[in-house]
């Protein structure tokens, strides 16, 4: 019995005990994995797969991981460049040894598939998606504080957006908490987060009082 099974865009047609030399696989050496994507069978009767053969897979242990030979690659520039390059390569592979071909039965068998080593993984697939939800959390956070009560405090002069943040950060998030900041407040305030007098210099205390006022 053989298959022609498909791994790293190339086909293969194998039997049982052929050793062959594939595209780098996610495995290390004496483990067994298995190829799903068997394109026919054949031996008694042949079957062809559309594109695959339905519950059809190869069995193979690894034996190492391993380089092709060294490929040169000679670039040579004649007009007007008169430039010359070479490269050399040598490709990585996993030399395995076929043990099994099955007909059927391959989804219950538990065997680890055979994966290329460049695919993504999916804990890496995974990361992205933590991404936006930060930022929905962020997107949330916003509407809370409004919600809450909070005043926009880039009404106050010389404060913007940076300033407003670390205003918020240290839980001051209205004018009547600024109207009511006593000297002593305005130095720690003005300690705290490095505002070097900015306070007192811009009026925010009495800017903060007018617009409760209003």
């Amino acid at each position: 019995m053989f298959a022609v099974l498909k791994t790293g865009g190339k086909q293969y047609k194998v039997q049982s005990g052929d050793v062959l030399r594939v595209e780098k696989l996610a495995a290390d050496a004496g483990e067994t994995i298995q190829f799903n994507d068997v394109l026919m069978l054949g031996g008694d009767s042949t079957v062809l797969g559309a594109p695959t053969v339905a519950g059809a897979a190869v069995q193979a242990t690894v034996i190492d991981q391993i380089k092709g030979e060294k490929l040169i690659h000679f670039v040579k520039r004649r007009r007007k460049h008169s430039s010359k390059r070479t490269k050399g390569h040598r490709q990585k592979l996993t030399l395995v040894r076929i043990t099994d071909i099955l007909a059927s039965g391959a989804d219950a068998t538990g065997v680890k598939a055979a994966v290329g080593a460049g695919s993504v993984s999916t804990a890496a697939e995974a990361a992205p998606a933590a991404k936006p939800a930060k930022k929905a959390a962020k997107a949330e956070a916003a509407p809370a504080a409004e919600a809450a009560g909070a005043d926009d405090l880039k009404a106050l002069s010389g404060v913007g957006p940076a300033l407003e943040k670390k205003l918020h950060e240290a839980g001051v998030t209205s004018f009547a908490q600024i109207a009511a900041w006593t000297a002593d407040d305005i130095a720690a305030m003005d300690e705290k987060l490095s505002f070097k007098g900015r306070i007192e210099r811009e009026g925010w205390v009495a800017q903060a009082q007018a617009k409760i006022a209003e």
